[in-house]
């Protein structure tokens, strides 16, 4: 099978090719490269798939995966690689990340989140792809009470533009799986991490603060809950929703570790593997934040018996290993 993969030198995609490409798949990878966080981990995570980038270079060759330099919004960069490369599924990750950057950086959501996603799935309707995978996420339940997050709740009322990019995905997929019959399945994560993590996430920032002796923010005095989901968990998942395609023509599954955590907890295990403490400054919960997270995976255990089992404990020192070795910093 050829397995097309949007996002490869992002967190959640550089994982899942490298995933394929152990097991097997032939993967088609595509990237835009932006400058959102540092191009180099990006750049990095690619050598790992054995790509070596040249920034006046557009394709890449490497074993059974080709790598593609495009945005998604180059609809018609978008079109040749669909029908040169003749996928056989689409899993589409590639996606302006962050909260809180949609609160100063709206326009980049629109064009990646919802224009780049339309110009995926279309392309899935005219090269006759019919089987699509898409990253939702957990802010698409924005201010939802109700714990934990099942994919029965109503999701009309996300908190940030991030969700409703998100949210408007799954609208796009939905009614594309019944005008077309692709099957769609959405996959909303929950607070994803772990090693080659995105440097902009929680863990990544404390390790960094703690290491450098610098003071951290914590939101909402650490009153709040994240079910944080270790990264092999997430490709575990999806590996096994590619394995055994779905009957229904549209579903969601949350990906979750299905114990949240709180904050304060989260940060005394960075605390002591690192045996250090941390500088804390404590600031009130910011717009577009929500207070817990909390995933039911009850549908993904009855659909593919999968349930995530990674400790944090196990988690956070596995990323805390892989930081110390990436940047090459004495213990």
């Amino acid at each position: 099978m050829k397995i097309l993969v949007t996002g490869t030198a992002g967190f959640i995609g550089f994982h899942l090719a490298n995933r394929l490409l152990i097991e097997n798949y032939e993967v088609i990878g595509i990237d835009n490269l932006n400058n959102y966080y540092d191009t180099k981990l990006k750049i990095d995570r690619l050598k790992e798939l054995g790509i070596k980038y040249k920034s006046n270079t557009i394709k890449f060759k490497f074993g059974k995966f080709t790598f593609y330099k495009c945005d998604l919004i180059d609809n018609k960069s978008l079109k040749s690689i669909f029908k040169n490369e003749k996928p056989d599924l689409v899993c589409n990750l590639a996606a302006q990340a962050g909260v809180r950057y949609s609160l100063n950086n709206p326009d980049a959501y629109i064009q990646s989140n919802i224009m780049g996603f339309q110009n995926v799935i279309e392309c899935c309707r005219n090269f006759k792809v019919q089987n699509f995978l898409y990253a939702s996420s957990s802010s698409v339940y924005g201010s939802n009470r109700k714990l934990p997050f099942s994919t029965k709740d109503i999701t009309d009322t996300p908190v940030s533009l991030y969700g409703a990019t998100k949210k408007s995905n799954e609208l796009v997929a939905h009614s594309y799986s019944h005008l077309y019959n692709i099957k769609t399945v959405g996959l909303r994560f929950f607070t994803v991490y772990g090693p080659w993590g995105r440097p902009d996430m929680a863990l990544f920032l404390f390790v960094k603060s703690l290491i450098n002796n610098q003071e951290i923010k914590v939101f909402n005095k650490g009153d709040m809950l994240r079910d944080f989901t270790y990264i092999d968990d997430i490709i575990e998942g999806i590996f096994r929703i590619i394995q055994n395609p779905i009957e229904d023509s549209h579903k969601i599954y949350n990906i979750g570790n299905s114990k949240p955590v709180n904050l304060v907890d989260f940060i005394n295990v960075i605390e002591k593997y690192l045996n250090k403490k941390f500088k804390i400054k404590y600031h009130d919960i910011q717009p577009g934040d929500v207070k817990d997270t909390y995933a039911d995976i009850s549908d993904l255990f009855k659909d593919f018996k999968f349930k995530p089992k990674t400790s944090i404990e196990f988690g956070v020192r596995k990323f805390i290993d892989w930081y110390f070795n990436y940047y090459k910093v004495k213990k």
